[in-house]
């Protein structure tokens, strides 16, 4: 099929036009420049017409105090008074035509201003173009001393001249229309190199290997040196063609997302080596431990065992939030949605937290609210918030659960009476591995990743997070989430 349409220059010339954005632009401002010819054509052949009309007037008022004080003219005044292209004769019928309107009789002679006027149009049958032009005339018949007469206007050399100076017009209006093709099509080649080039630097940045600043030329020398190393390099939109300032922006704010995305991503790989080496360092301890005395020792052997089994279990979790992460990183988990109540959900999950933990007082405050949502998520996340609670609040305080709701959203909220969190840190808790206190958080399990995976659900959901914290007295943390509309 390629082989065909390059073989065919038509088809060639086509895809050309279609597709190329020169040829496209180079097309429009031929349209609008064959357009004001056109106009500016039409205008002047109006005011060529105009103006034989006022010539013709001006003619046949002469004509007219011609007549007052010599009477008709003889045959040879008459043939003299051809070459003013004018004829004067006795009407032999009624004439039948139009009067000037009385605002414009005015500005006309005396003579002539009440006379009646017509257009002779002979019948072109038998004529060419020319020829009709040739036979046309402007006649007006008046009356002087109460007698007719029949004043005519024959423009025909005046018609050559006009039409001789067209001609000129419209070869010249051609030449420079076709002229132009050529001379468009590299005006906008200049103006659209800055795209041109920054597409290329766009294709050089997708690829890898080594950049030379030549290759990374675009905008107008702007964008350069731009790699993975240097995201934070930036096109100076100031400097930029106003045309392409949008454009330039719009860059920058991209290479602002790629720049965080890789940092993000830098720093995720990062604390995520840094995680898993730990617990596998602990693994790899015990394991050269057992090797060399716990074989015959067996409050060793059990140490050992007890402490891989640990270490391995949070290897697993980790591993597990890590997946979850990435997984919603990537766009490939699905949500399963389904309309449910949230308090017996969250009533569910604080029964079964009361079951495994004894060593706090629960209470809950719940108010019966629908969402449409993924009931496995958002279980997980109210897990997350009151896991989070227990590790930080001292034994025998009490920790609420509680669902609220109002102007279309609900809070479900975990609240505890807790160590707190700093306000300088505030910011950095839904941060992925951030946790306030490293010492606390090994000696917990805590991983960093539990309320960086709660603000993805909620965030998934069309919702949010929202953090209240004092130090020493407490925490509250919510998630916020839209409430289902009522069912029909």
């Amino acid at each position: 099929m390629n082989s065909e349409a390059s073989s065919n220059p038509s088809n060639s010339l086509s895809h050309k036009i279609r597709f190329s954005i020169v040829w496209k632009l180079n097309f429009i401002l031929f349209l609008r420049k064959f357009g004001l010819f056109l106009v500016l054509d039409l205008i002047l052949c109006l005011v060529s017409v105009l103006g034989l009309i006022i010539h013709a007037e001006q003619t046949a008022a002469a004509a007219a105090e011609i007549l007052i004080e010599t009477g008709l003219p003889t045959p040879d005044e008459e043939n003299w008074l051809t070459l003013t292209e004018c004829s004067i004769q006795l009407p032999t019928e009624k004439i039948q035509g139009f009067h000037i309107p009385k605002v414009l009789q005015s500005n006309l002679s005396p003579l002539t201003a009440s006379g009646v006027r017509s257009f002779d149009l002979p019948d072109e049958e038998g004529l060419n173009a020319w020829g009709v032009l040739q036979a046309v005339s402007y006649n007006m018949a008046i009356e002087i001393n109460n007698s007719s007469y029949l004043i005519s206007y024959h423009p025909q050399n005046s018609l050559r001249i006009l039409a001789e100076i067209f001609a000129v017009i419209l070869l010249f209006e051609l030449i420079m229309l076709f002229s132009n093709i050529s001379s468009n099509a590299r005006m906008i080649r200049n103006t659209l190199r800055p795209i041109h080039e920054l597409a290329e630097t766009a294709y050089d940045l997708s690829t890898e290997g080594a950049f030379s600043p030549e290759q990374l030329k675009a905008l107008a020398g702007k964008l350069n040196n731009i790699n993975a190393a240097k995201l934070d390099t930036r096109i100076s939109v100031g400097e930029t063609q106003s045309e392409l300032q949008g454009l330039a922006a719009a860059i920058n704010g991209m290479l602002d997302r790629i720049n965080e995305s890789y940092r993000s991503q830098v720093r995720f790989v990062s604390d995520a080596s840094h995680e898993l080496r730990t617990p596998i360092s602990v693994i790899q301890g015990y394991a050269n431990l057992l090797d060399r005395w716990g074989k015959n020792d067996e409050k060793t052997l059990q140490e050992s065992i007890d402490a891989i089994k640990e270490e391995t279990a949070n290897m697993k979790g980790l591993v597990e939030q890590l997946l979850f992460l990435a997984r919603g990183d990537n766009n490939t988990m699905a949500l399963q949605m389904e309309r449910f109540e949230l308090s017996a959900l969250a009533d569910e999950v604080l029964h079964e937290t009361r079951m495994i933990d004894s060593g706090h007082e629960y209470d809950s405050r719940l108010m019966p609210v629908f969402i449409d949502a993924d009931k496995g998520l958002i279980k997980q996340a109210t897990r997350i918030l009151i896991d989070n609670a227990m590790k930080y609040t001292p034994t025998g305080k009490r920790i609420t659960i509680s669902i609220t709701g109002a102007d279309g959203y609900t809070h479900l909220s975990v609240q505890d009476e807790g160590i707190g969190i700093a306000p300088e840190a505030l910011p950095q808790v839904f941060d992925r591995f951030f946790r306030t206190d490293e010492s606390r958080a090994r000696a917990t399990g805590g991983s960093g990743l539990g309320l960086p995976i709660a603000k993805w659900i909620a965030e998934r959901h069309g919702g949010h997070m929202e953090v209240l914290s004092r130090l020493d007295i407490g925490t509250r943390i919510s998630i916020v989430l839209p409430i289902a509309p009522e069912a029909d």
